[in-house]
């Protein structure tokens, strides 16, 4: 069976790969003029309870977690 999945995921995913890996003291700012589709997919990150703002601010322990997941699938696809 193959799944679907909603195309605002990879919106999520994508903002999700932008934060900072080194330092858990950095975060990300998504200013209320930026693209409509950056602004949705932070205020889901926020709902999901991966980052601490819903403009993006640094991400939660969960976020974090699920972050560096994330780039390791990301690295491991990028060099295959």
């Amino acid at each position: 069976m193959i799944k679907t999945y909603p195309e605002n995921l990879f919106d999520e995913i994508k903002l999700l790969a932008k934060f900072p890996e080194e330092s858990h003291m950095e975060g990300l700012k998504i200013h209320h003029d930026a693209d409509e589709i950056l602004i949705k997919s932070a205020k889901a990150l926020f709902n999901k309870g991966l980052v601490t703002q819903t403009d993006g601010g640094y991400l939660t322990d969960s976020g974090r977690e699920m972050a560096e997941h994330l780039h390791i699938v990301l690295d491991t696809m990028n060099n295959k």
